[in-house]
């Protein structure tokens, strides 16, 4: 098992787990939408599926908000 942080919060997963199963695994909405950073590092869309998360990785998700004023 790897430990990591997602959102400040201690959580567990199996070595080798990638990006892109950690956001179906921690039910993130609309993941098309989500930024990943892992370590204050931004992920690219397209490495979702290869980088792995290693032990101490620290993760975040980031959404888009969109606004405007009147």
């Amino acid at each position: 098992m790897v430990r990591i942080t997602v959102g400040g919060e201690r959580r567990e997963i199996r070595e080798n787990t990638t990006v892109e199963e950690l956001l179906s695994i921690e039910n993130v909405e609309m993941p098309e939408y989500v930024s990943v950073s892992v370590n204050e590092a931004f992920i690219l869309r397209e490495d979702f599926a290869s980088r792995t998360l290693k032990d101490g990785d620290e993760v975040e998700f980031l959404y888009y908000m969109g606004g405007g004023a009147a």
